[in-house]
């Protein structure tokens, strides 16, 4: 009986430790590391750098709208998943040298240019290949949509579109159903795109601080992991009600088990 007794202890010790906390669950928490006249952090979002396979989304406007229409991509429908699918055939991918293929000027290198220098660029190849310096032309480059993919313990994986231009990771997450009650904030992995492959990334989305991080504002074409927490493992409750039920239930199986082999 006294065996019994201390396996019902240790059970109830390792679920009872197993319990997600608000700690584990609650987003930019003050730890300490700020004060609390300082919650307003700096955020640090750098200029985005084209990479190999992003698409752009370039437009030419001038006064005679007949003669920039070569440069202009014909919308065939305004409606979400057609818009996309649009996008992907009328816009301009950059290839794996980092070129695009515009209409009259050609080849022209966007590869680690930010979507400012890029308008620059075409504009300035316009005016001394096309129009004179006279012409009043104006020129839009945007990304079209920033894609990413989010995978692991989140509400719905999959990949995702949105057409803005930052996106913070939060609000990527949430975009996908937020991460789980299982899922692990503290340390979730961000897989990155530069010019020489891929690297990994955490961050701790429950520490404040994660909103000065370079990787809290999601680029095109990463790739958000969300591991499940370690406790997900040994099958226990995510409440102290679950818990409670599942501690019931095996002390109700050791207490048969131990009768029933005492009356052997």
């Amino acid at each position: 009986m006294k065996r019994l007794f201390w396996c019902c202890i240790l059970v109830f010790g390792v679920l009872c430790t197993s319990c997600i906390t608000n700690k584990d669950v609650v987003y930019l928490q003050d730890k300490g590391t700020k004060t609390t006249d300082s919650l307003m952090v700096r955020q640090l979002s750098k200029p985005y750098r084209v990479q190999v396979n992003d698409i752009l989304s370039i437009n030419v406007k001038a006064l005679d709208e007949e003669l920039v229409g070569i440069f202009n991509p014909i919308e065939n429908s305004n409606s979400s998943a057609q818009s996309q699918s649009g996008l992907y055939f009328n816009g301009f991918t950059v290839d794996l040298h980092g070129n695009i293929e515009f209409p009259v000027l050609g080849e022209i290198n966007v590869l680690g240019f930010t979507i400012a220098e890029i308008k620059d660029k075409v504009e300035e190849e316009l005016l001394k290949q096309y129009f004179k310096e006279t012409a009043e032309i104006f020129v839009t480059v945007k990304l079209a949509g920033l894609r990413y993919t989010v995978t692991g313990e989140v509400g719905g994986t999959g990949v995702y579109t949105l057409f803005q231009d930052r996106v913070n990771i939060i609000e990527a997450l949430a975009n996908a159903g937020d991460i789980a009650q299982t899922g692990d904030r503290k340390d979730v992995l961000v897989i990155r795109q530069y010019p020489y492959g891929q690297k990994i990334h955490h961050i701790d989305l429950t520490d404040i601080t994660a909103m000065e991080s370079p990787f809290y504002f999601i680029q095109p074409n990463d790739i958000i992991l969300v591991k499940p927490l370690k406790r997900k493992a040994l099958g226990a409750g995510q409440t102290a009600i679950q818990n409670i039920t599942t501690i019931s239930s095996i002390l109700a199986v050791l207490v048969s088990t131990y009768f029933l082999t005492r009356n052997l």
